[in-house]
């Protein structure tokens, strides 16, 4: 085993580096890994849509074709079956966030409890009502849909891997399972204890939702364009349509609905409002029946540590195990970029902690790695908007967490360009815009000093050093 080693700000050496496997298991495990996403090639036939070449009208033009984009349409046509709705995706619908996710479809739309409360406490409450209600909402509309993207009501644990972390679970409440307990749900010799979630998550199949949304969507009669990425957002006056010009063609609407979170938007006022943040994963191949009998996890739970560099996993129906997290990581200028997931020792260290939480899986295997951009907020979770005297909607900022969170903000954009005003479009949350992130140079500072600050308070129980605090008293304070 090689020496255990701490983080850059020194302090304690976490479990990951006390009992990390010998280098070659590592090598062994991602022999023959492909730079490819699982999700998007376990979709079976792949459905293509045309190329915007000419002027359209609508009465909803809805930019991005991910989940956000694609619950909006639907919910335009459910709402409004003669409504002329026209979606545009710049590259290919689901290919960025939306298919390829974990798969956690969480009922929080706060970014969790603690933040939740620490930014909106008077509403906190209703907040995590309208989040449980959206849940059930989001599984009646899979079912009433037809919708095949394998969704279980598993729930999810909290795991504490070391000893100030269990302090933390007790302080939380809730369904609180000791190490015997929790490790009878999934064993790893990491879990010191655990907290179930049993009715706030749901698991499903990312790829898999996204094309059905889109099938659903042209079932209703929405137009669907691909490879046409809308370029410029056009008023005159202070009233009438909207025109979005893409390469070869043209949408004049009465409604515009933006739905590109990660990626610029088209409007000026929230460019710096989000931030790119990239995050990896690696999926194994099936467990065979005697690697599921080590590890138990009959009930399937998703699963997810309490560090500040958390990990996350769960096991899809096949019996592969999908390991993603720890390291998020921001590029210079706020750039997008493909060859931004080619990044080697980040996937040497995922599979190192997977060996260090599944020991007895010694000689599995990974089969695809691969990577994508969380859209990122100062606030950590959504914010929504109107512009153009009302005839345009926007939303971003999921952070990580936004399976169901589109499923609310699609809604929220509809009754804003509706003028309903609705128990949704009535919280702080909604009403209220994040901090923006500075521009670079800042960011880039701001940004990776947090991110060395977080690594910090890992090896040092949890404690957060002055950088940290400040940006807590500033309500910017930042989690992975």
């Amino acid at each position: 085993m090689p020496p255990a080693r701490s983080s850059r700000g020194g302090g304690r050496p976490t479990v990951f580096e006390r009992q990390a496997p010998p280098a070659g298991l590592v090598d062994e495990a991602l022999d023959g890994v492909r730079d490819a996403c699982f999700w998007l090639e376990d979709v079976g036939d792949v459905v293509t849509y045309p190329v915007l070449t000419a002027a359209r009208t609508a009465d909803l033009l809805v930019v991005g074709g991910g989940y956000t984009g694609l619950w909006t349409a639907v919910k335009a046509k459910v709402r409004n079956p003669a409504a002329r709705v026209v979606l545009l995706e710049a590259q290919t619908v689901g290919w960025a966030a939306s298919g390829r996710n974990g798969g956690f479809c969480d009922a929080s739309l706060t970014h969790g409890e603690d933040n939740g409360r620490a930014r909106w406490p008077d509403e906190y409450d209703t907040l995590e009502r309208l989040g449980q209600d959206n849940l059930e909402s989001l599984a009646k509309a899979v079912d009433a849909l037809g919708i095949d993207c394998e969704l279980e009501r598993t729930g999810s644990l909290d795991v504490a891997v070391e000893p100030y972390q269990v302090e933390q679970l007790l302080e939380g409440g809730g369904d609180v399972l000791d190490a015997a307990a929790v490790r009878a749900e999934v064993d790893s010799p990491t879990y010191l204890a655990g907290v179930w979630h049993r009715d706030s998550t749901a698991m499903l199949h990312p790829a898999k939702l996204v094309k059905e949304l889109a099938r659903v969507a042209t079932g209703l009669g929405v137009e669907i364009f691909e490879n046409s990425s809308a370029e410029s957002l056009e008023t005159s006056g202070r009233s009438g349509p909207v025109l979005v010009r893409t390469p070869r063609g043209s949408v004049r609407a009465d409604r515009i609905a933006l739905a590109t979170n990660v990626f610029p938007s088209l409007l000026a006022r929230t460019r710096l409002l989000t931030v790119p943040v990239y995050d990896y994963a690696l999926m194994t191949e099936p467990l065979s029946q005697e690697q599921r009998d080590a590890i138990g996890w009959h009930n399937r739970q998703g699963v997810s540590d309490m560090a500040n560099q958390f990990h996350y996993y769960r096991i899809t129906p096949e019996g592969r195990i999908l390991f993603g997290g720890y390291d998020a990581v921001y590029h210079y200028g706020r750039a997008v970029r493909s060859a931004y997931e080619d990044r080697p020792a980040t996937y040497r260290t995922l599979a190192s902690h997977f060996l260090t939480t599944f020991p007895q899986l010694e000689g599995i295997r990974f089969t695809h790695r691969w990577a994508g951009a969380i859209d990122t907020s100062t606030q950590f979770c959504a914010f929504h908007g109107l512009a153009k005297q009302g005839r345009v909607a926007y939303t971003a900022g999921f952070t990580g967490l936004g399976v169901a969170a589109t499923h609310f903000a699609a809604d929220v954009m509809l009754d804003r360009l509706s003028g309903e005003r609705t128990p949704r479009t009535e919280v702080a949350m909604v009403r209220k815009k994040p901090l923006p992130f500075p521009p670079e140079p800042a960011a880039a500072v701001g940004i990776n000093l947090t991110r060395w600050s977080l690594d910090r308070a890992d090896h040092r129980e949890g404690h957060r050093n002055i950088w940290l605090r400040a940006l807590d008293a500033a309500g910017l304070g930042f989690d992975s």
